[in-house]
């Protein structure tokens, strides 16, 4: 079977049924209380991208160093992100529970991470990205991804949609991305919440073009 070796995380195994895909074994993850989750590279052949290797691995030695005290300005993404889907489905039984705290930093009691990938980005910056694959208690069906470029800041929070970018979902440019735009930035940027009131009279969210699907993403997890 063949592998291919990170200094970082040791030997990823090829997937037997992706050939583009290397798995290692689980690694502890500080961000996520030393959960261990599998690391995957992800569209990569190591003939055709000589820098891949050494470039995920400094991706993921910054995103590595993350630990739990990083967690608040993603605390406040995935509660905008939560809130926005509750605007579209409204108030039923099986979300009720999801109206009912008001910490926003309680939204990790609904967020279950179940694996890391990295990929390099096709186009424009041709940059490393770690994205975090969750499940979320408020979208079951697409899930939650979490999307660090190189693995240092926040540069995407969306379902699992197999895009890198909101400028590649949403066919915009990179300079309209709010958070790829701030990343050179040593500015945070927190999210605009709504209330839940606000939410809950159907005051709008950002209103987008439809995300252009990248079947390729469903892979993961068939």
């Amino acid at each position: 079977m063949n592998s291919v070796t990170s200094e970082l995380i040791g030997a990823l195994i090829q997937n037997e049924r992706f050939e583009d895909w290397w798995e290692s074994e689980p690694v502890e993850i500080p961000l996520f209380d030393n959960k261990k989750l599998k690391i995957t590279f992800m569209d990569f052949l190591p003939e055709h991208d000589l820098n891949f290797i050494k470039e995920a691995d400094l991706a993921l030695q910054h995103f590595l160093d993350k630990s739990k005290t990083d967690r608040t300005i993603l605390s406040d993404w995935a509660y905008k992100n939560c809130l926005e889907v509750l605007h579209e489905v409204g108030r039923n039984d099986s979300n009720e529970h999801l109206w009912e705290f008001t910490d926003r930093n309680d939204i990790w009691n609904y967020i279950h991470p179940q694996a890391i990938m990295v990929s390099r980005r096709h186009r424009r910056d041709e940059d490393i990205y770690v994205i975090v694959a969750c499940e979320c208690q408020w979208e079951e069906e697409h899930g939650l991804q979490w999307v660090f470029r190189r693995g240092k800041k926040l540069t995407r929070i969306s379902g699992q949609d197999g895009h890198l970018t909101d400028a590649d979902a949403y066919d915009t440019t990179d300079e309209e991305d709010l958070l790829l735009r701030h990343f050179e930035s040593e500015e945070l940027i927190s999210p605009e919440l709504p209330s839940y009131a606000e939410v809950e009279e159907n005051v709008p969210v950002n209103e987008r073009p439809a995300i252009k699907k990248k079947s390729w993403w469903k892979r993961l997890w068939s």
